[in-house]
Protein backbone atom coordinates (compact mmCIF):
# COMPACT_ATOMS: atom_id res chain seq x y z
CA UNK A 1 0.00 0.00 0.00
CA UNK A 2 1.14 3.35 -0.34
CA UNK A 3 2.50 5.03 2.22
CA UNK A 4 0.91 8.41 1.83
CA UNK A 5 -2.59 6.25 1.54
CA UNK A 6 -1.91 4.33 4.04
CA UNK A 7 -1.65 7.49 6.58
CA UNK A 8 -4.51 8.77 5.15
CA UNK A 9 -6.62 5.88 5.97
CA UNK A 10 -5.23 5.65 9.24
CA UNK A 11 -6.15 9.49 9.87
CA UNK A 12 -9.59 8.54 8.49
CA UNK A 13 -9.83 5.43 11.39
CA UNK A 14 -9.20 7.56 14.00
CA UNK A 15 -11.84 10.29 12.64
CA UNK A 16 -14.12 7.61 13.10
CA UNK A 17 -13.09 7.46 16.39
CA UNK A 18 -12.90 10.57 17.43
CA UNK A 19 -16.10 12.08 16.66
CA UNK A 20 -17.81 10.00 19.58
CA UNK A 21 -15.71 11.55 21.93
CA UNK A 22 -16.73 15.10 23.40
CA UNK A 23 -17.86 18.13 21.40
CA UNK A 24 -15.06 19.71 19.68
CA UNK A 25 -14.59 23.79 21.48
CA UNK A 26 -11.69 25.93 21.24
CA UNK A 27 -12.49 26.38 24.82
CA UNK A 28 -10.20 22.98 25.41
CA UNK A 29 -8.19 23.12 22.44
CA UNK A 30 -10.06 20.47 20.06
CA UNK A 31 -8.72 21.18 17.44
CA UNK A 32 -5.30 21.93 18.72
CA UNK A 33 -5.19 23.79 15.16
CA UNK A 34 -6.69 25.69 12.65
CA UNK A 35 -5.21 26.36 9.22
CA UNK A 36 -6.98 28.58 6.93
CA UNK A 37 -5.23 28.26 3.64
CA UNK A 38 -6.83 30.69 1.06
CA UNK A 39 -4.82 30.85 -2.85
CA UNK A 40 -4.84 33.80 -4.51
CA UNK A 41 -6.65 34.32 -7.78
CA UNK A 42 -7.30 30.00 -8.13
CA UNK A 43 -10.93 29.28 -9.66
CA UNK A 44 -13.32 26.94 -8.60
CA UNK A 45 -13.29 24.64 -11.86
CA UNK A 46 -9.44 24.27 -11.34
CA UNK A 47 -9.70 21.47 -8.75
CA UNK A 48 -11.96 19.58 -11.42
CA UNK A 49 -9.71 19.89 -14.39
CA UNK A 50 -6.40 19.20 -12.75
CA UNK A 51 -8.50 16.07 -10.56
CA UNK A 52 -7.22 13.06 -12.45
CA UNK A 53 -3.59 14.77 -12.07
CA UNK A 54 -3.31 15.26 -8.47
CA UNK A 55 -1.67 13.29 -5.97
CA UNK A 56 -3.91 11.26 -2.94
CA UNK A 57 -2.49 13.39 -0.32
CA UNK A 58 -2.66 17.41 -1.62
CA UNK A 59 -6.05 18.70 -3.13
CA UNK A 60 -8.00 15.42 -2.88
CA UNK A 61 -7.25 15.14 0.70
CA UNK A 62 -9.88 17.75 1.32
CA UNK A 63 -11.51 16.93 -2.15
CA UNK A 64 -11.76 12.96 -1.19
CA UNK A 65 -11.45 12.77 2.63
CA UNK A 66 -13.31 16.31 3.21
CA UNK A 67 -16.39 18.05 2.35
CA UNK A 68 -15.54 19.68 -1.04
CA UNK A 69 -18.18 22.52 -1.74
CA UNK A 70 -18.15 22.80 -6.25
CA UNK A 71 -20.63 25.47 -6.40
CA UNK A 72 -19.00 28.50 -4.58
CA UNK A 73 -19.62 32.13 -5.35
CA UNK A 74 -18.69 35.31 -4.10
CA UNK A 75 -21.92 37.54 -3.69
CA UNK A 76 -20.19 40.78 -4.87
CA UNK A 77 -18.90 42.46 -7.62
CA UNK A 78 -15.74 43.55 -6.57
CA UNK A 79 -13.80 40.40 -6.22
CA UNK A 80 -10.23 41.42 -5.59
CA UNK A 81 -7.80 39.92 -3.52
CA UNK A 82 -8.25 42.43 -0.07
CA UNK A 83 -12.36 42.44 0.08
CA UNK A 84 -11.53 38.23 -0.66
CA UNK A 85 -9.08 37.73 2.01
CA UNK A 86 -11.73 39.91 4.60
CA UNK A 87 -14.89 38.53 3.78
CA UNK A 88 -13.76 35.16 4.13
CA UNK A 89 -12.43 35.72 7.56
CA UNK A 90 -15.16 38.21 8.36
CA UNK A 91 -17.97 35.92 7.07
CA UNK A 92 -19.32 39.35 6.18
CA UNK A 93 -18.93 41.32 2.73
CA UNK A 94 -17.35 44.80 1.49
CA UNK A 95 -20.71 46.80 3.33
CA UNK A 96 -19.99 45.54 6.52
CA UNK A 97 -16.32 44.59 6.89
CA UNK A 98 -15.44 47.48 4.82
CA UNK A 99 -12.68 46.68 2.78
CA UNK A 100 -13.82 46.79 -1.12
CA UNK A 101 -10.96 47.53 -2.95
CA UNK A 102 -7.08 46.99 -2.85
CA UNK A 103 -6.68 50.39 -3.10
CA UNK A 104 -9.07 53.60 -2.84
CA UNK A 105 -8.40 57.35 -3.25
CA UNK A 106 -8.41 59.43 -0.33
CA UNK A 107 -9.32 62.81 -0.80
CA UNK A 108 -7.44 64.91 1.82
CA UNK A 109 -4.01 63.07 1.00
CA UNK A 110 -5.02 63.55 -2.90
CA UNK A 111 -3.47 59.98 -3.04
CA UNK A 112 -4.22 56.61 -3.44
CA UNK A 113 -4.22 54.61 -0.47
CA UNK A 114 -3.93 50.89 0.59
CA UNK A 115 -6.46 49.17 2.53
CA UNK A 116 -4.07 48.19 5.15
CA UNK A 117 -1.93 50.98 5.23
CA UNK A 118 -1.48 53.19 8.75
CA UNK A 119 0.57 56.33 9.36
CA UNK A 120 0.26 55.64 13.00
CA UNK A 121 2.95 52.36 12.58
CA UNK A 122 6.11 51.60 11.44
CA UNK A 123 7.84 48.45 9.26
CA UNK A 124 9.76 46.04 11.42
CA UNK A 125 12.12 44.52 9.64
CA UNK A 126 12.23 46.75 6.85
CA UNK A 127 11.98 51.11 6.27
CA UNK A 128 8.71 52.75 5.66
CA UNK A 129 5.10 53.23 7.01
CA UNK A 130 3.35 50.20 8.44
CA UNK A 131 -0.06 48.31 8.18
CA UNK A 132 -2.77 47.26 10.17
CA UNK A 133 -6.27 45.80 10.14
CA UNK A 134 -7.95 49.72 11.43
CA UNK A 135 -9.85 50.07 8.20
CA UNK A 136 -11.92 46.49 9.00
CA UNK A 137 -14.97 47.40 10.31
CA UNK A 138 -15.96 43.96 11.58
CA UNK A 139 -14.74 41.57 13.73
CA UNK A 140 -13.12 37.83 12.12
CA UNK A 141 -12.74 34.20 13.01
CA UNK A 142 -9.29 35.00 14.78
CA UNK A 143 -10.64 38.06 17.00
CA UNK A 144 -13.57 35.70 18.02
CA UNK A 145 -11.41 32.67 19.21
CA UNK A 146 -9.19 35.60 20.79
CA UNK A 147 -12.34 36.88 22.81
CA UNK A 148 -13.85 33.62 23.47
CA UNK A 149 -10.49 32.04 25.08
CA UNK A 150 -9.60 35.83 26.72
CA UNK A 151 -6.52 36.00 24.69
CA UNK A 152 -5.25 32.30 25.15
CA UNK A 153 -6.02 31.36 21.88
CA UNK A 154 -2.60 32.26 19.14
CA UNK A 155 -3.76 33.91 15.83
CA UNK A 156 -1.57 34.54 12.71
CA UNK A 157 -1.52 35.42 9.41
CA UNK A 158 1.00 35.50 6.63
CA UNK A 159 1.43 35.55 2.72
CA UNK A 160 3.73 37.65 0.43
CA UNK A 161 0.97 40.53 0.16
CA UNK A 162 0.13 42.95 3.30
CA UNK A 163 -3.26 42.82 2.76
CA UNK A 164 -3.62 38.85 2.03
CA UNK A 165 -2.00 38.51 6.16
CA UNK A 166 -3.21 41.01 7.69
CA UNK A 167 -6.83 41.17 6.76
CA UNK A 168 -7.46 37.70 7.25
CA UNK A 169 -6.08 37.49 10.45
CA UNK A 170 -7.97 40.37 12.10
CA UNK A 171 -7.42 42.59 14.78
CA UNK A 172 -6.16 41.20 18.01
CA UNK A 173 -3.59 38.67 15.80
CA UNK A 174 -1.03 37.90 17.84
CA UNK A 175 1.17 38.76 14.55
CA UNK A 176 1.13 38.63 10.55
CA UNK A 177 4.48 38.66 8.28
CA UNK A 178 4.42 39.50 4.82
CA UNK A 179 7.82 39.51 2.60
CA UNK A 180 9.49 42.74 1.52
CA UNK A 181 9.15 43.25 -2.19
CA UNK A 182 12.87 44.09 -3.31
CA UNK A 183 14.72 41.63 -0.62
CA UNK A 184 12.01 38.35 0.17
CA UNK A 185 12.79 39.09 3.73
CA UNK A 186 9.98 38.87 6.26
CA UNK A 187 8.73 41.90 7.55
CA UNK A 188 5.66 42.70 10.03
CA UNK A 189 4.53 46.34 11.58
CA UNK A 190 4.91 47.51 14.66
CA UNK A 191 1.20 47.49 14.72
CA UNK A 192 2.18 43.48 16.10
CA UNK A 193 5.73 44.08 17.66
CA UNK A 194 8.35 46.36 18.00
CA UNK A 195 10.98 43.76 16.99
CA UNK A 196 11.30 40.56 14.66
CA UNK A 197 11.27 37.55 16.50
CA UNK A 198 14.71 35.41 16.44
CA UNK A 199 13.32 33.17 14.63
CA UNK A 200 12.14 35.36 12.21
CA UNK A 201 15.93 37.07 11.79
CA UNK A 202 17.15 33.26 11.30
CA UNK A 203 14.85 32.16 8.55
CA UNK A 204 15.57 35.36 6.99
CA UNK A 205 19.52 35.02 7.08
CA UNK A 206 18.96 31.27 5.94
CA UNK A 207 16.34 31.07 3.56
CA UNK A 208 15.93 34.54 1.71
CA UNK A 209 18.34 34.02 -1.13
CA UNK A 210 17.33 29.92 -1.51
CA UNK A 211 14.97 30.02 -4.18
CA UNK A 212 17.27 33.06 -6.90
CA UNK A 213 18.36 31.10 -10.15
CA UNK A 214 16.53 28.11 -9.75
CA UNK A 215 14.70 26.69 -13.06
CA UNK A 216 11.24 25.11 -12.37
CA UNK A 217 11.18 22.04 -14.69
CA UNK A 218 7.12 20.53 -15.09
CA UNK A 219 6.22 16.77 -14.56
CA UNK A 220 8.11 15.97 -18.54
CA UNK A 221 10.85 17.86 -17.65
CA UNK A 222 10.27 20.83 -19.66
CA UNK A 223 11.85 24.13 -17.91
CA UNK A 224 8.38 26.64 -16.73
CA UNK A 225 10.36 28.95 -14.35
CA UNK A 226 13.45 30.38 -14.08
CA UNK A 227 14.38 32.66 -11.01
CA UNK A 228 17.27 34.27 -12.21
CA UNK A 229 18.42 37.63 -11.09
CA UNK A 230 17.17 40.54 -13.53
CA UNK A 231 18.48 43.98 -12.64
CA UNK A 232 16.36 46.12 -10.84
CA UNK A 233 13.74 43.02 -10.61
CA UNK A 234 13.26 42.01 -7.01
CA UNK A 235 12.40 38.83 -5.20
CA UNK A 236 8.34 39.66 -5.48
CA UNK A 237 8.69 40.37 -9.39
CA UNK A 238 10.93 37.36 -10.29
CA UNK A 239 10.37 34.42 -7.35
CA UNK A 240 6.93 35.28 -6.57
CA UNK A 241 5.16 34.60 -9.58
CA UNK A 242 6.59 30.91 -9.33
CA UNK A 243 5.76 27.62 -7.40
CA UNK A 244 9.11 28.61 -5.74
CA UNK A 245 7.25 31.33 -3.58
CA UNK A 246 4.67 28.80 -2.13
CA UNK A 247 8.03 26.68 -1.00
CA UNK A 248 9.10 29.53 0.58
CA UNK A 249 5.62 30.59 1.96
CA UNK A 250 5.13 27.31 3.33
CA UNK A 251 8.20 26.87 4.83
CA UNK A 252 7.92 29.95 6.73
CA UNK A 253 4.62 28.41 8.30
CA UNK A 254 6.20 25.46 9.30
CA UNK A 255 8.76 28.26 11.05
CA UNK A 256 5.91 29.64 12.69
CA UNK A 257 4.23 26.39 13.69
CA UNK A 258 7.36 25.17 15.22
CA UNK A 259 8.80 28.21 16.98
CA UNK A 260 5.64 30.01 18.10
CA UNK A 261 4.60 25.98 19.61
CA UNK A 262 0.77 26.51 17.58
CA UNK A 263 -1.28 23.75 18.68
CA UNK A 264 0.36 23.31 21.74
CA UNK A 265 -1.67 25.57 24.49
CA UNK A 266 -5.07 25.63 26.11
CA UNK A 267 -6.74 26.34 23.54
CA UNK A 268 -7.56 26.03 19.67
CA UNK A 269 -4.91 28.39 17.49
CA UNK A 270 -5.56 29.77 14.32
CA UNK A 271 -3.21 30.23 11.15
CA UNK A 272 -4.42 31.97 8.11
CA UNK A 273 -1.76 31.97 4.84
CA UNK A 274 -2.29 33.20 1.66
CA UNK A 275 -0.85 31.67 -1.10
CA UNK A 276 0.02 34.63 -3.40
CA UNK A 277 2.09 33.19 -6.14
CA UNK A 278 -0.66 31.93 -8.38
CA UNK A 279 -2.21 35.34 -8.53
CA UNK A 280 1.38 36.92 -10.08
CA UNK A 281 1.72 34.51 -12.46
CA UNK A 282 -1.98 34.11 -13.20
CA UNK A 283 -2.40 37.88 -14.54
CA UNK A 284 0.60 37.40 -16.93
CA UNK A 285 -0.41 33.64 -18.90
CA UNK A 286 -4.18 33.40 -17.67
CA UNK A 287 -6.35 30.76 -16.32
CA UNK A 288 -5.79 27.77 -19.54
CA UNK A 289 -2.40 28.24 -19.68
CA UNK A 290 0.18 25.17 -19.45
CA UNK A 291 2.16 27.26 -17.07
CA UNK A 292 -1.16 27.27 -14.45
CA UNK A 293 -1.30 23.51 -14.87
CA UNK A 294 2.38 23.25 -13.95
CA UNK A 295 1.82 25.83 -10.65
CA UNK A 296 -1.67 24.03 -9.68
CA UNK A 297 0.53 20.91 -9.86
CA UNK A 298 3.40 21.84 -7.95
CA UNK A 299 1.10 23.36 -5.36
CA UNK A 300 -0.58 20.05 -4.96
CA UNK A 301 3.14 18.10 -4.03
CA UNK A 302 3.53 21.36 -1.78
CA UNK A 303 0.61 21.29 -0.02
CA UNK A 304 0.74 17.38 0.62
CA UNK A 305 4.16 17.85 1.98
CA UNK A 306 2.59 20.69 4.51
CA UNK A 307 -0.21 18.15 5.09
CA UNK A 308 2.61 15.42 6.06
CA UNK A 309 4.36 18.24 8.36
CA UNK A 310 0.94 18.84 10.40
CA UNK A 311 0.76 14.83 10.67
CA UNK A 312 3.84 14.47 11.91
CA UNK A 313 4.08 17.72 13.83
CA UNK A 314 0.15 17.89 15.71
CA UNK A 315 -1.44 14.55 14.07
CA UNK A 316 -4.05 15.36 11.17
CA UNK A 317 -7.02 13.88 13.77
CA UNK A 318 -5.42 17.58 15.99
CA UNK A 319 -6.13 19.84 12.65
CA UNK A 320 -8.84 21.49 10.57
CA UNK A 321 -7.92 22.60 7.57
CA UNK A 322 -10.13 25.12 5.04
CA UNK A 323 -9.33 26.08 1.91
CA UNK A 324 -10.42 28.89 -0.39
CA UNK A 325 -9.57 31.79 -2.73
CA UNK A 326 -9.83 35.12 -2.72
CA UNK A 327 -10.95 35.56 -6.64
CA UNK A 328 -11.04 33.56 -9.98
CA UNK A 329 -9.94 35.41 -13.00
CA UNK A 330 -11.33 36.28 -16.40
CA UNK A 331 -9.80 33.97 -19.33
CA UNK A 332 -7.14 35.94 -21.62
CA UNK A 333 -9.14 38.17 -23.82
CA UNK A 334 -7.26 36.61 -27.10
CA UNK A 335 -8.08 32.87 -26.14
CA UNK A 336 -11.75 34.06 -25.24
CA UNK A 337 -11.84 35.89 -28.72
CA UNK A 338 -10.73 32.92 -30.50
CA UNK A 339 -13.48 31.25 -29.69
CA UNK A 340 -15.94 33.82 -30.85
CA UNK A 341 -17.00 35.25 -27.62
CA UNK A 342 -16.83 38.90 -27.55
CA UNK A 343 -13.69 39.96 -25.41
CA UNK A 344 -11.77 43.20 -24.77
CA UNK A 345 -8.40 44.34 -23.21
CA UNK A 346 -8.61 47.72 -22.48
CA UNK A 347 -6.04 50.55 -21.53
CA UNK A 348 -6.97 51.56 -17.70
CA UNK A 349 -4.55 54.68 -18.38
CA UNK A 350 -6.53 55.61 -21.71
CA UNK A 351 -9.96 55.30 -20.28
CA UNK A 352 -8.75 57.63 -17.18
CA UNK A 353 -8.25 59.96 -20.26
CA UNK A 354 -11.56 59.30 -21.82
CA UNK A 355 -13.37 59.90 -18.46
CA UNK A 356 -11.80 63.25 -17.72
CA UNK A 357 -11.43 64.48 -21.11
CA UNK A 358 -15.25 63.68 -21.81
CA UNK A 359 -16.49 65.69 -18.85
CA UNK A 360 -14.49 68.74 -19.19
CA UNK A 361 -16.34 69.03 -22.14
CA UNK A 362 -19.77 68.96 -20.74
CA UNK A 363 -19.00 70.63 -17.44
CA UNK A 364 -15.89 72.80 -17.84
CA UNK A 365 -15.18 73.87 -21.49
CA UNK A 366 -11.57 75.07 -21.86
CA UNK A 367 -10.87 74.13 -18.33
CA UNK A 368 -9.31 70.73 -18.44
CA UNK A 369 -9.95 69.22 -15.05
CA UNK A 370 -9.07 65.72 -13.69
CA UNK A 371 -13.10 64.89 -12.50
CA UNK A 372 -11.58 61.48 -12.07
CA UNK A 373 -7.98 61.31 -10.51
CA UNK A 374 -8.21 57.71 -10.38
CA UNK A 375 -9.49 54.48 -12.11
CA UNK A 376 -9.07 50.89 -11.22
CA UNK A 377 -11.58 49.61 -13.87
CA UNK A 378 -14.21 49.13 -13.43
CA UNK A 379 -13.81 51.31 -10.42
CA UNK A 380 -13.96 55.21 -10.99
CA UNK A 381 -12.91 57.56 -8.21
CA UNK A 382 -14.30 61.24 -8.11
CA UNK A 383 -12.54 64.35 -7.22
CA UNK A 384 -14.65 66.16 -4.86
CA UNK A 385 -12.41 69.48 -5.28
CA UNK A 386 -12.80 69.27 -9.01
CA UNK A 387 -16.96 68.75 -9.02
CA UNK A 388 -16.90 71.44 -6.31
CA UNK A 389 -15.38 73.81 -8.80
CA UNK A 390 -18.10 73.03 -10.95
CA UNK A 391 -20.57 73.79 -8.47
CA UNK A 392 -22.03 69.85 -8.25
CA UNK A 393 -21.99 67.76 -5.03
CA UNK A 394 -22.16 63.94 -4.38
CA UNK A 395 -24.82 62.64 -6.31
CA UNK A 396 -25.23 64.88 -9.15
CA UNK A 397 -20.98 64.69 -9.53
CA UNK A 398 -21.20 60.63 -8.84
CA UNK A 399 -23.91 60.18 -11.64
CA UNK A 400 -22.59 62.40 -14.09
CA UNK A 401 -19.21 60.29 -13.93
CA UNK A 402 -21.12 57.04 -13.98
CA UNK A 403 -23.03 58.49 -17.49
CA UNK A 404 -19.44 59.51 -18.59
CA UNK A 405 -18.81 55.19 -17.39
CA UNK A 406 -21.42 54.08 -20.26
CA UNK A 407 -20.38 56.22 -22.78
CA UNK A 408 -17.04 54.57 -23.03
CA UNK A 409 -18.23 51.20 -23.55
CA UNK A 410 -19.17 50.18 -19.50
CA UNK A 411 -22.59 48.67 -19.42
CA UNK A 412 -24.09 50.23 -16.12
CA UNK A 413 -22.68 51.75 -12.81
CA UNK A 414 -23.55 52.55 -9.47
CA UNK A 415 -22.84 55.39 -7.14
CA UNK A 416 -21.50 55.37 -3.98
CA UNK A 417 -24.19 57.99 -3.06
CA UNK A 418 -27.01 55.51 -4.52
CA UNK A 419 -25.64 52.19 -2.52
CA UNK A 420 -25.03 54.36 1.14
CA UNK A 421 -28.66 54.33 0.69
CA UNK A 422 -30.04 51.27 -0.74
CA UNK A 423 -31.56 51.90 -4.12
CA UNK A 424 -30.48 48.92 -6.21
CA UNK A 425 -32.68 47.00 -8.10
CA UNK A 426 -34.01 44.13 -6.47
CA UNK A 427 -32.51 41.45 -8.63
CA UNK A 428 -29.15 39.24 -8.60
CA UNK A 429 -26.77 42.12 -9.32
CA UNK A 430 -27.85 45.05 -7.68
CA UNK A 431 -27.52 42.57 -4.38
CA UNK A 432 -23.85 41.72 -5.59
CA UNK A 433 -23.38 45.82 -6.18
CA UNK A 434 -24.97 46.60 -2.65
CA UNK A 435 -22.42 43.78 -0.95
CA UNK A 436 -19.39 46.03 -2.98
CA UNK A 437 -20.85 49.37 -1.23
CA UNK A 438 -17.77 50.64 1.94
CA UNK A 439 -17.97 54.18 3.26
CA UNK A 440 -14.26 54.56 2.44
CA UNK A 441 -13.13 55.49 -0.69
CA UNK A 442 -14.31 59.45 -0.72
CA UNK A 443 -16.91 59.85 -4.18
CA UNK A 444 -16.86 56.78 -6.69
CA UNK A 445 -18.71 54.75 -9.08
CA UNK A 446 -18.65 51.37 -9.09
CA UNK A 447 -18.96 50.17 -13.00
CA UNK A 448 -21.07 47.23 -14.54
CA UNK A 449 -18.24 45.78 -17.49
CA UNK A 450 -19.23 44.04 -20.03
CA UNK A 451 -18.40 40.15 -19.17
CA UNK A 452 -14.90 39.12 -20.65
CA UNK A 453 -13.64 42.64 -20.83
CA UNK A 454 -10.53 43.56 -18.65
CA UNK A 455 -8.77 46.81 -18.27
CA UNK A 456 -5.39 45.64 -18.94
CA UNK A 457 -4.08 45.48 -22.42
CA UNK A 458 -1.36 42.57 -20.99
CA UNK A 459 -2.10 39.79 -19.77
CA UNK A 460 -5.86 39.30 -17.78
CA UNK A 461 -7.74 40.90 -14.73
CA UNK A 462 -9.99 40.21 -12.34
CA UNK A 463 -12.75 42.60 -10.57
CA UNK A 464 -16.32 41.92 -12.28
CA UNK A 465 -19.38 39.92 -11.07
CA UNK A 466 -19.05 37.22 -13.43
CA UNK A 467 -18.67 33.78 -12.48
CA UNK A 468 -15.81 33.27 -13.47
CA UNK A 469 -14.06 35.81 -11.01
CA UNK A 470 -16.77 34.63 -8.10
CA UNK A 471 -16.42 30.76 -8.34
CA UNK A 472 -14.07 29.88 -5.76
CA UNK A 473 -12.86 26.61 -4.16
CA UNK A 474 -14.94 26.31 -0.57
CA UNK A 475 -13.51 22.57 0.92
CA UNK A 476 -13.29 21.70 4.63
CA UNK A 477 -11.03 18.85 5.96
CA UNK A 478 -11.19 17.35 9.85
CA UNK A 479 -12.95 15.73 12.61
CA UNK A 480 -16.33 17.15 12.12
CA UNK A 481 -16.50 17.48 8.57
CA UNK A 482 -18.51 14.46 6.64
CA UNK A 483 -16.39 13.57 3.62
CA UNK A 484 -18.44 14.36 0.31
CA UNK A 485 -18.49 16.26 -2.70
CA UNK A 486 -21.79 19.03 -2.36
CA UNK A 487 -23.21 20.71 -5.11
CA UNK A 488 -26.01 23.19 -3.26
CA UNK A 489 -25.32 26.40 -3.04
CA UNK A 490 -22.45 28.22 -0.93
CA UNK A 491 -20.66 31.77 -0.44
CA UNK A 492 -16.79 32.09 1.10
CA UNK A 493 -18.61 34.17 3.83
CA UNK A 494 -20.09 30.98 5.13
CA UNK A 495 -16.37 29.89 5.86
CA UNK A 496 -15.89 31.64 9.20
CA UNK A 497 -19.26 31.02 10.41
CA UNK A 498 -19.31 27.21 10.05
CA UNK A 499 -16.05 27.23 11.88
CA UNK A 500 -17.16 29.50 14.80
CA UNK A 501 -20.19 27.19 15.33
CA UNK A 502 -18.19 23.98 15.37
CA UNK A 503 -15.70 25.69 17.82
CA UNK A 504 -18.44 26.86 20.15
CA UNK A 505 -17.50 30.62 19.58
CA UNK A 506 -20.16 33.64 18.74
CA UNK A 507 -19.63 34.28 14.65
CA UNK A 508 -17.43 37.41 13.47
CA UNK A 509 -19.52 40.52 14.57
CA UNK A 510 -21.08 41.69 11.21
CA UNK A 511 -21.20 37.83 9.84
CA UNK A 512 -23.66 36.64 7.08
CA UNK A 513 -22.71 33.97 6.08
CA UNK A 514 -24.29 30.54 6.78
CA UNK A 515 -23.77 27.69 8.90
CA UNK A 516 -22.73 24.42 6.43
CA UNK A 517 -24.56 21.88 8.05
CA UNK A 518 -24.82 19.62 5.78
CA UNK A 519 -21.38 18.91 5.59
CA UNK A 520 -21.09 18.27 9.79
CA UNK A 521 -21.30 14.97 10.39
CA UNK A 522 -23.60 13.69 13.05
CA UNK A 523 -22.49 12.96 16.02
CA UNK A 524 -23.56 10.04 18.17
CA UNK A 525 -24.38 10.61 21.97
CA UNK A 526 -24.60 7.77 24.25
CA UNK A 527 -26.89 7.90 27.55
CA UNK A 528 -26.28 7.06 30.49
CA UNK A 529 -27.56 3.50 30.03
CA UNK A 530 -25.71 2.65 27.08
CA UNK A 531 -28.06 3.28 24.18
CA UNK A 532 -28.51 6.71 21.86
CA UNK A 533 -31.31 8.90 22.24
Amino acid sequence: MNSRIGRTCAVLICFSFLSTLALASAYNARPKLVVVIIIDQFRGDYLQRYYDDFGPSGFRLLMDHGADFTNCNYDYANTRTAPGHAALLTGAYSDANGIFSNEWWDSQKNREVTSVEDDSTQLVGAAGTGASPHYLLASTLGDQLKLATQGKARVFGLALKDRAAILPAGWAANGAYWIDDHSGTWITSSYYRRDLPAWVQQFNRSQADKFWNREWKDSSGNVQFTTARKPGAGFFDVVGSTPFANDYELDFARALIANEKLGTGPATDLLTIGLSANDLLGHEVGPDSPKMRAMALALDQQLAGFFDFLGKQLGLANVWIALSADHGVAPLPTVAKAMRIPAAGLSNAQLQKQLNADLTARLSPGHPRDFVPDLSYPIAFVSQAAFTAVRLKEAAAEQAVGEALERIGLRGFYTKDQLARGEVPANALGLQYLHSYSPYGGWYVLGVPPPFTIGSTRGTDHGSPYSYDTHVPLAFFGVPFQPGTYHQHAEPVDLAPTLASLLGLNPPSSAVGHVLTQAIAHRHIEEPGGGTP
